[in-house]
């Protein structure tokens, strides 16, 4: 009787997830799917059907001029910023927990302050009669003020401060799991502070700093407000082109071809960064 009353009982079966991934999906096919299939179909339909606007862009000298100085201001960040960032991480790793947290939420504090006013504040103290050429002058460093801004150096230093916070955050995460012991049976084995961090905690490091690397880069090739108030006309970058192309020419089709080539560098640079951290893991790097 026990027997016949287990076997009329229905299997419970463990949920495959799809109904709970159907929002997702939808949203996803929404809001990235059909905005890059409809920027595709425009890039090759506007004005007329074809490639030429794809042409266009790799063919003419101003275009290319663009895309060759958006893509130097994207390496030149990204590499400062990992420069600046590494110690600040560092610090913020060793340091005690409440200093730390303090130092983390001032660096925090600055992300949420509006882009637009850092910007301008960078745009006072970065001209010729602002706060740092006349501090460099009063002590004698210079004696005529320098050019810091309208050019790669005021991008540079603008965008690095903007940031600083995307590069911290993942490098503060990837130090903190290595081990102090690590450095310390190094320095026993005779290694030098430099070959300790050589050797040691650079390679640890590096998951972190290609989470935060590839953030900063596809960041910058993408980023409008700075590159164009602290960098002028001279300066212009791909965003900025893509924004008169449409905005001011009404050339829907060249913007989307220049917006979908962006988007294909970005994915292909991921895809590239996924191939490498997965590969260093798989050698037991990290």
């Amino acid at each position: 009787m026990s027997c016949n009353l287990l076997h009329r009982q229905p299997i419970l079966r463990r949920p495959d997830g799809s109904g709970g991934a159907l929002p997702a999906l939808t949203l996803i096919t929404l809001f990235f799917v059909v905005p890059v299939v409809a920027l595709l179909l425009r890039s090759v339909t506007e004005p007329v059907p074809g490639l030429h606007n794809y042409a266009t862009l790799f063919g003419d000298g101003t275009y290319a001029r663009v895309f060759f100085n958006t893509f130097l201001v994207a390496t030149v960040v990204t590499t400062v910023t990992v420069i600046v960032a590494f110690p600040v991480a560092w610090m913020l790793a060793i340091m005690p927990p409440a200093l730390g947290s303090i130092v983390f939420g001032i660096i925090i504090l600055s992300m949420w302050t509006n882009l637009l006013t850092r910007t301008y504040a960078w745009m006072v103290l970065l001209q010729r009669t602002g706060v740092i050429n006349r501090t460099l002058m009063d002590i004698g460093l210079i004696s005529q003020p320098l050019p810091l801004i309208n050019n790669l150096t005021g991008v540079t230093i603008g965008m690095v401060y903007i940031m600083l916070p995307f590069m911290i955050l993942p490098l503060v995460g990837t130090l903190r799991a290595i081990d102090p012991m690590t450095l310390r049976a190094a320095a026993l084995c005779g290694a030098s502070p430099f070959e300790a961090f050589r050797r040691i905690l650079l390679p640890l490091s590096l998951p972190g700093i290609a989470a935060g690397g590839l953030m900063v880069f596809v960041m910058s090739l993408g980023y409008f407000v700075t590159p164009t108030l602290l960098g002028g006309t001279s300066n212009m970058m791909l965003a900025a082109m893509i924004a008169q192309m449409i905005q001011s020419l009404l050339n829907w089709g060249l913007g989307s071809a220049a917006a979908f080539i962006l988007l294909v560098v970005t994915m292909a640079l991921y895809a590239l960064q996924l191939r490498l951290v997965g590969a260093k893991r798989m050698t037991g790097g990290i």
